[in-house]
């Protein structure tokens, strides 16, 4: 018998979210491990906010929407915000019931801004990492490190000569309702002379001969060998000797005790990195650089047979950089300035992890 296609709306309904989301959906686990983190930054959210006053939005239901948009690819706070509106799943993980209105997203916006403050993302990094090394997830002996290049948001228009306006010099009566045209060929442009008018804190770089140099910063992700868990993450402005000095700092507080491997590619093949490295205690799995110098890696490193596992497992930190380029939208910045690209990157880094997690516990 076919049924009537009634569309009449119900005046009450006694299901809630929680009921309505099956027990062995993927995000219940993350969920479980983000209220314990959550838990353990309480005290630096009560830092935060003053004592009386009208309450605002909770910073537990902001950050779980935050890593929503970044686990679900949600391009801007404004759609999160609409999807929050209708979206079951997103209500039930951020806290919200049925019946609860969403925030303005301007209002959304200056309480995440409160937390970058606080420099609360790499407090939950911090306990995200505490998590796994309490699961025994963690190696404390072998390490890999590797850098990204981030697209700033900022277009190549806006690189001018430091001083100049923001205006280029061609195309003196544009069209109305579009930018205006530039032509940059043949024109020497470079950081010590030009700098963005929208994202001055951004650098024209390239990687590799043949790209294009864009205006980015740089990402950089230490890994752990064992399970490709991220032990440290961080940005800074793109340089060519970047890489290699954030790889020396987030050396220095690596976890554990007694010696230890750093694996890296052939970028960070130079007798001055892998001298370094060794002052510190570390041995260095550097991928030789054989093309046209003499590599700093020797048979002091090479004989060994952990040498080449290195260099084999150092490879998983692409998967990092894939993750949050694809899932996350990490390959271009929708925040300006390097504090904000910095906080959002950590926090990027630190849910890769959860699901990492989530993972490794599902296999076994």
């Amino acid at each position: 018998m076919r049924g009537d296609d009634r569309q009449q709306g119900a005046m009450f309904s006694y299901i809630s979210p929680e009921q309505r989301v099956p027990a062995d959906h993927p995000l219940r686990p993350i969920r479980a491990m983000v209220d314990d983190v959550l838990r353990g930054l309480s005290p630096q959210f009560d830092a935060l906010y003053a004592r009386g006053g009208r309450p605002s939005i909770a910073p537990e239901k902001l950050l779980r929407a935050l890593l929503l948009q970044l686990l679900y690819s949600v391009r801007s706070e404004r759609q999160l915000i609409e999807q929050l509106d209708y979206n079951l799943l997103f209500r039930w993980f951020v806290g919200l019931n049925m019946d609860d209105l969403v925030w303005d997203p301007t209002v959304f916006t200056k309480n995440r801004d409160r937390l970058l403050a606080g420099d609360i993302a790499q407090g939950f990094f911090d306990q995200v990492l505490a998590q796994a090394y309490a699961r025994d997830l963690m190696s404390l002996e072998h390490f890999s490190v590797d850098g990204t290049l981030l697209k700033a948001w900022a277009s190549q228009k806006s690189f001018q000569p430091k001083g100049a306006g923001d205006t280029p010099p061609d195309d003196p009566a544009p069209v109305a309702g579009r930018n205006r045209d530039a032509d940059f060929r043949g024109q020497p442009r470079t950081n010590d002379t030009h700098a963005s008018t929208t994202e001055p804190e951004a650098r024209l770089y390239k990687k590799a001969p043949g790209q294009p140099a864009e205006l980015s910063y740089l990402g950089h992700v230490l890994m752990e060998n064992r399970n490709g868990l991220a032990v440290q993450a961080t940005v800074t402005p793109a340089t060519g000797t970047a890489e290699r000095e954030a790889a020396l700092t987030m050396a220095e507080t690596l976890p554990g005790q007694g010696p230890k491997t750093l694996a890296c590619d052939k970028g960070y093949d130079t007798q001055a990195f892998v001298a370094d490295l060794r002052a510190r205690g570390l041995t260095p799995h550097v991928t030789q650089n054989t093309s046209g110098r003499r590599s700093a890696i020797d048979g002091r490193t090479t004989r060994h047979a952990g040498y080449p596992v290195s260099l084999r497992v150092r490879k998983r930190i692409e998967e990092i950089f894939g993750w949050l380029k694809t899932v996350a939208l990490m390959r271009k910045q929708r925040h300006r300035g390097l504090a904000r690209v910095r906080w959002l990157f950590t926090l990027a880094v630190a849910l890769y992890n959860l699901v990492r997690i989530r993972n490794l516990e599902a296999a076994t």
